[in-house]
């Protein structure tokens, strides 16, 4: 009796890249903030060479790892996104854009790409945040094929747990809770990035569907909720360190005006 497996299509890897956000929290600019230009401050730059936009560091970090498609998933008058990544050529992907529907949080926008998810890997980032040199994905999906994890999330240190999702690890690399921005905390790591298989992808799917009926009278979903709610389930989700550097988020103005190009200087805004 042959294999249940045999002759099944290999899962394409593709990636996700949410920017629906309505970037409350920082004062009033010129273009998204996806594609505002910034840089680390100790990457060189070569005369006459433009500064690279935010999302560019997630875009660059999927194409390293072999990502060739992605979807992006915008709201109504962020035009000024396609207009500056145009097919993704840019980055080296083909990229697809989708139009949010449901605006209350991330889960909702990832949810859009969900026909195009079912067999598929993906590759998730946030496409706010400017990321050191690492091969991140590369980790991701290296260690996700040692142990046939349902998600692997990308560790980060935290410099300000406040602000993000901290991550308690066992010792033989399951996760074993997620906190949303706790004020107080002794937990060190964050996660930045994510790969998921289509377990995944279908519980997240089925949660939204089933947990949120009334989303509109209730906070925004973060999506660590849905991967703590996935660890209740009994998915197997790992975490896996990918940087020895915090990424910056440029979610708030002072966190902006870190990596933010000089006025003047070339760029969307």
């Amino acid at each position: 009796m042959g294999s249940p497996n045999k002759g099944a299509r290999p899962l394409e890897l593709i990636g996700v890249v949410p920017m629906a956000g309505r970037a409350t929290r920082l004062a009033q600019r010129t273009c998204s903030k996806e594609i505002h230009p910034v840089e680390w401050r100790q990457e060189a730059r070569h005369a006459g060479e433009r500064p690279r936009v935010v999302c560019e560091y997630l875009l660059e970090k999927l194409h390293q790892a072999q990502v060739t498609r992605a979807y992006v998933i915008l709201r109504e008058g962020k035009w000024d996104i396609p207009a500056y990544l145009g097919d993704g050529s840019m980055t080296g992907l083909h990229l697809a854009y989708l139009m949010m529907r449901l605006p209350y949080g991330t889960p909702y926008s990832v949810d859009q790409a969900y026909p195009f998810l079912q067999n598929a890997i993906v590759a998730f980032g946030f496409p706010d945040m400017v990321l050191g040199p690492e091969d991140i994905f590369g980790k991701l999906l290296e260690y996700q094929r040692m142990c046939s994890a349902d998600v692997v999330l990308g560790l980060f240190p935290a410099e300000r747990p406040e602000k993000v999702d901290m991550v308690e690890m066992y010792s033989n690399g399951k996760v074993k809770r997620i906190v949303i921005k706790p004020q107080h905390t002794e937990l060190q790591t964050t996660w930045g990035v994510a790969v998921w298989m289509p377990r995944f992808t279908h519980f997240m799917h089925e949660y939204l569907v089933f947990h949120r009926k009334n989303p509109e009278r209730e906070p925004e979903l973060f999506l660590g909720e849905v991967v703590q709610a996935g660890i209740k389930e009994g998915l197997n989700v790992r975490g896996v360190q990918v940087s020895e550097l915090p990424f910056i988020d440029i979610g708030t103005q002072d966190d902006l005006q870190r990596v933010a190009v000089p006025p003047g200087e070339s760029g969307p805004i």
